[in-house]
């Protein structure tokens, strides 16, 4: 059992997590591939896309995250033999500024300000992850992303950051939840550093592991949304 009382600090990852980024990436390139005669599925989709921006991220992980999506986007279009265009992938780095958040991630974030420390790890760049906290209306207490730290998840320095700036408030990993939808770039991670995790199963009615390569671990807890972490919260709340 989720015993939230348990924590003083809740950190997130966001693209999967808080903002419906499956939503974006299928919505973008499929209606294109469909132009070009390819009814691909949404599924294999997403499994290109996570199996190449991991490619893109490990080649060079000091790149800025437009940067890797555009290189993605051609990549993928090599591989479902797409017509390269370089507007196109610029348009498609841009997109991230569109993808929306997950319908219950606003009101959540909003219930959890105040009662915890909240802190969002992410796989982007500072611009991108602003647009996405406007978006969502709850400014998290602090950020952690990849311009920052020059390196992606599930690489560890996203959370060592993380930890270092949880110590200087004396918060031991101890009073840490790390909460995730990506077994890959979070949970797998988090459970290797020892901070407590809990899996948020996005995908439980969809078949694939969507944009995320797949990982074989075991989360300290599981909720099925946001909506349910926070009905938890609020149970929890005396």
């Amino acid at each position: 059992m989720l015993d939230l009382r348990r924590f003083a600090a809740l950190t997130f990852d966001c693209y999967g997590t808080l903002i419906d980024w499956e939503k974006g990436i299928a919505g973008f390139i499929a209606p294109l591939a469909r132009a070009q005669g390819h009814d691909w599925s949404e599924a294999h989709i997403l499994e290109v896309f996570a199996d190449l921006e991991h490619r893109e991220q490990e080649r060079d992980p000091s790149a800025l995250y437009p940067v890797i999506l555009e290189r993605t986007f051609l990549a993928l279009c090599d591989r479902l033999g797409l017509r390269r265009d370089a507007e196109a992938a610029k348009a498609f780095a841009a997109s991230i500024s569109d993808w929306p958040p997950f319908v219950d991630t606003a009101a959540a974030m909003a219930q959890f300000h105040g009662r915890f420390v909240l802190g969002i790890l992410s796989n982007v760049d500072e611009a991108s992850l602003a647009r996405s906290i406007a978006a969502i209306g709850t400014v998290p207490d602090f950020t952690v992303t990849a311009e920052r730290v020059r390196s992606y998840k599930p690489a560890p320095a996203h959370f060592e950051a993380a930890r270092a700036i949880l110590a200087e408030r004396g918060i031991t990993v101890e009073r840490w939840l790390h909460v995730a939808q990506s077994m890959f770039h979070d949970i797998a991670p988090a459970r290797r550093l020892g901070i407590p995790c809990c899996w948020v199963n996005r995908r439980a009615r969809r078949s694939g592991h969507g944009a995320t390569p797949p990982a074989h671990v075991v989360p300290d807890y599981t909720v099925s949304s946001l909506a349910e972490l926070a009905a938890l919260a609020r149970l929890q709340a005396d």
